[in-house]
């Protein structure tokens, strides 16, 4: 079995690279990272160290590795035989990478089944994205496309920090992950990828996730910015910051169990589950590195706006995710070029403004006056 991996950074090689080796697949790593490519090319292993509860080291073998800008061909050669592609490169990558999937779909032989595609990113429905750019690259003198690939949605959760000078392929992750996918579009062909669990509704997964990690992660982040802490563990060891993300997550269980029905006790333990994992020590995450790109995280469908809005709409008052939303807009990392944009629309424009461009909130939203006075609060600090 052959799988095609776009993306050979520590998520691609710690996380899903890994698992895709562990269910037997000769993997073949696609990027544009020259550098990292032909260090790739040149290895014949590499290993995953797992810190805390359990830790343990798993080396990958038996990998190859191409330059999907310089050795086009070469990747599409490989996709039209292979089993499975997958991607991790950011979901704003993807319509780069859709008209190299789309080539190698079209000069898939006809007797082999339909390219099994996930796109294995830290958005909603990331697959969903991939199918519509790869559609929109598809020739259709090709014949069907969707007689030649099936798209699953998945749900993908591992922290992956940044990782220690010298350390060359070799990627430290916690021991815990999630690779939640949807079997329904493999009508009983699903790939046999031991680790990963398949669900026949992945929403409410992404949304548990998306509300309680990613939320957790970020407001665990900007508290610990503006109290002036360096690592994500250190701020989980500040009780005030420990408190503030808590109640973050609070807000977030009650939405995710009115709205998807999670057994409250279950949602619950998954909530301590997260909040053991931001205080493991050996994962030396900054706050800053977690913070990165608030303009992105502010946004409508993300971790904050999203929930909060909701539960607005359900009339519920989001006092945590407020907090949490205020301390990002405080978020002022001159090295992150989303904090110096945010920086400059707060500077420039006036308070609903900034709400309509950077969140997509409409004035009439029952959250929106809530943010405007947010923003106000950040405009009157200068």
């Amino acid at each position: 079995m052959k799988a095609v991996h776009f993306g050979a950074g520590n998520i691609g090689r710690g996380f899903v690279g890994l698992l895709l080796h562990e269910a037997g697949y000769e993997v073949v790593f696609a990027d544009v990272a020259d550098a990292l490519i032909s260090q790739l090319a040149e290895a014949s292993s590499y290993d995953v160290h797992e810190v805390g509860e359990n830790p343990a080291v798993k080396t990958v073998e038996g990998f190859r590795a191409l330059n999907s800008a310089t050795q086009e061909a070469a990747v599409v050669e490989e996709i039209s035989t292979a089993d499975v592609v997958t991607t991790a490169v950011g979901p704003h990558i993807l319509k780069f990478v859709a008209p190299v999937i789309a080539r190698g779909l079209a000069a898939r032989p006809a007797e082999l089944p339909p390219l099994q595609i996930m796109a294995c990113e830290n958005a909603i429905n990331a697959t969903d994205l991939l199918h519509t750019e790869i559609r929109a690259a598809w020739d259709d003198s090709a014949g069907d496309l969707d007689a030649v690939a099936v798209f699953a949605n998945t749900a993908v959760d591992r922290i992956v920090p940044n990782q220690a000078p010298g350390q060359g392929l070799d990627v430290t992750v916690e021991t815990f992950f999630e690779w939640v996918i949807d079997r329904t579009p493999f009508k009983g062909n699903a790939p046999v990828i031991p680790g990963a669990t398949f669900v026949d509704e992945l929403g409410p997964y992404i949304e548990r996730k998306l509300f309680t990690v990613n939320t957790g992660h970020a407001s665990a982040a900007y508290f610990g910015y503006a109290a002036g802490l360096e690592k994500i563990s250190d701020a989980m060891a500040d009780p005030a910051v420990a408190a503030k993300v808590r109640a973050v997550l609070e807000e977030t269980k009650e939405l995710l169990v009115a709205k998807h029905g999670f057994v409250e006790a279950e949602q619950e333990a998954y909530v301590q589950k997260i909040l053991s994992r931001f205080t493991n020590p050996h994962l030396p995450d900054t706050v800053v590195r977690v913070g990165r790109a608030p303009l992105r995280k502010l946004g409508r469908h993300e971790r904050f706006v999203g929930p909060a809005a909701e539960l607005a709409e359900r009339g519920v008052t989001p006092v945590a995710l407020l907090e949490a939303m205020s301390a990002a807009l405080r978020f002022d990392d001159g090295a992150d070029d989303e904090a110096v944009e945010l920086a400059k629309l707060l500077s420039e424009l006036d308070a609903a403004a900034v709400v309509e461009r950077v969140t997509e909130l409409t004035p009439t939203h029952p959250l929106f006056p809530a943010v405007q006075k947010l923003v106000e609060d950040r405009q009157a600090e200068g």
